[in-house]
């Protein structure tokens, strides 16, 4: 626990797929350990400055462990939410050791985070949410007929797609405050969260789904009243006319210029929602930028700021 009198804000920092994994990279501990120790390190130099608070995803480990689970047909599948659950272990165990390497970075505490959905969530009828790896058009037909998965294209891609309802609360967000309250870095939320339903009595139940992890993370900040949000990605920044001669960084907006950003398609266009639901709700301000810019895009030099 930190000692002195200094006061810290609270940051939640959401990491993007390719922070723990690079697109077609094989998924081995040591190449999540390698893309995880930058991560530990830029984590360093934030918690110099704020109570970080680590949300990061699942796809391609949620994926992974339900390819492994169909390789065991003597035993009957896991469902989706207890594979999230395992993918907050082991990645929650994975960014903490990374974390903890690194001197005079703060205690490093993993929660197990289950978020409330609704399980009339129309994502249930329409899967969107891409998990697991990259197929050619052949291999996806396959996997499609031999498991009945519903798979999409993704870029030049296709990949298996599953639901993802919008997450409703953080049933686990005392723990989280607490934690915070001790000057622990707190990786949680992890794949967005395991997915539950409110039972018909009391409790809650597991639902097969995969919470966006963006989403998820906006939804966190405004339930600590964290004083920013970063969401970072591949891209350097939000782009004006992305991909033409004339695109150009957007380096400070507010809500209402993001908006068309926020469509549903592209990788873009959930984290543009997800940073203007956060700064509408909190009044806070959200940034969108890349891994290695995080520190300048929290002094407004770099990525993309988005405010009120």
């Amino acid at each position: 626990m930190d000692k002195s009198n200094k006061q810290y804000k609270t940051l939640v920092l959401a990491l993007g797929g390719n922070a723990l994994l690079q697109r077609n990279e094989v998924l081995s501990a040591e190449n999540q350990y390698k893309n995880i120790a930058a991560v530990a390190k830029v984590v360093k130099t934030l918690s110099e400055d704020y109570n970080v608070v680590i949300v990061h995803g699942n796809g391609p480990q949620v994926g992974l462990l339900s390819l492994q689970n169909l390789a065991y047909e003597e035993t009957p599948a896991y469902p989706l939410d207890i594979l999230v659950a395992e993918t907050q272990g082991m990645l929650g165990y994975m960014i903490s050791q990374s974390l903890s390497e690194e001197a005079g970075m703060p205690p490093v505490s993993s929660v197990m985070t289950r978020v409330l959905v609704d399980n009339n969530d129309e994502a249930f009828a329409d899967p969107t949410k891409f998990i697991g790896p990259v197929y050619n058009k052949e291999s996806a037909e396959e996997a499609a007929k031999r498991y009945g998965w519903i798979m999409k294209e993704d870029g030049k891609y296709i990949r298996r797609v599953v639901p993802s309802p919008m997450p409703q609360s953080i049933l686990d967000l005392d723990a989280i405050n607490a934690l915070i309250g001790m000057r622990h870095v707190v990786v949680c939320n992890g794949g967005g969260g395991v997915p539950v339903v409110k039972n018909s009595g009391a409790g809650y139940k597991g639902i097969e789904a995969v919470i966006d992890k963006d989403f998820s993370a906006a939804l966190l900040a405004a339930e600590l009243k964290a004083d920013c949000l970063l969401v970072l990605t591949d891209a350097d920044a939000v782009y004006q006319d992305w991909g033409t001669p004339n695109q150009r960084a957007l380096r400070d907006v507010t809500t209402e210029e993001l908006k068309p950003f926020a469509v549903a398609d592209g990788s873009m266009g959930p984290k543009a929602q997800a940073v203007i639901g956060y700064v509408e709700k909190s009044g806070n301000p959200a940034f969108i930028g890349a891994l290695h810019d995080a520190a300048q895009i929290l002094k407004r030099e770099k990525g993309t700021c988005i405010h009120l």
